[in-house]
């Protein structure tokens, strides 16, 4: 499993000097100040240095470092870029390639089959960047995840998460909250015999994520907030 970082973010790897320089990012280096006092100031487990835990907490988030901000695949060092594929709730699994094509991140995780009109978030008109850009605007102190349980450790990993943060600004035409919005799941990462990622399946209600999106009026006055209309 990745391993912390000597200089950079202390939460995540392969983000010291000498990769700020080397790796081709998509748009400049990222900075996690924000995300990670959210983190800090509202996760519900501090796991002991070295615990089996914590390391699990910074591959997740290392992984979704190099997934969200790393360009070429080559510069990934969480996961086997040729064998890799992610599945989300027990349907179809995407190799990097197929995830590419659908935008990626949040349109990956946030497949729907619902009749388009039905949907609060509809992952076929979003692109890499619109959908990063609505989430970064709904959460502008970032969107914090924390490992609450780890069932097994390496090379199968099984571990219950929490997602959170405060809808601060607007989410599809639906006003800011300011509230709390939160979820949570499970995942299995499958490492290889070198400690690289090779498959990786989520287990959530996309629901209960976008239900506390749409809370807020919309432009006409109306809130259409409704848990399975999602």
């Amino acid at each position: 499993m990745a391993t912390s970082a000597v200089v950079g973010d202390k939460y995540r790897s392969y983000l010291t000097e000498e990769d700020l320089k080397t790796t081709n990012w998509r748009s400049g280096p990222p900075n996690y100040d924000f995300v990670n006092k959210l983190f800090e100031e509202g996760r519900t487990k501090i796991w002991p240095a070295g615990s089996l835990e914590e390391r699990v907490q910074n591959l997740v988030k290392t992984w979704e470092m190099e997934l969200v901000h790393k360009a070429s695949p080559e510069d990934y060092k969480t996961l086997d870029a040729e064998k890799f594929i992610l599945g989300v709730n027990g349907k179809r699994y995407y190799t990097l390639e197929e995830a590419k094509k659908v935008g990626g991140g949040y349109n990956v995780f946030l497949q729907t089959s619902l009749p388009a009109p039905l949907r609060l978030y509809n992952p076929d008109e979003e692109t890499f960047d619109s959908s990063q850009k609505a989430f970064t605007t709904t959460f502008p102190r970032g969107f914090a995840i924390e490992i609450l349980q780890v069932y097994s450790g390496p090379p199968l990993i099984a571990f219950k998460f929490r997602h959170w943060g405060y809808m601060e600004g607007p989410f599809k035409g639906h006003d800011p909250t300011g509230e709390l919005v939160e979820f949570f799941g499970t995942a299995v990462f499958e490492l290889d015999e070198h400690s690289k990622m090779v498959k990786v399946e989520f287990f959530f209600d996309r629901g209960e994520l976008l239900a506390g999106l749409t809370k807020g009026k919309t432009s006409d006055g109306s809130s259409t907030g409704c848990p399975f209309m999602s």
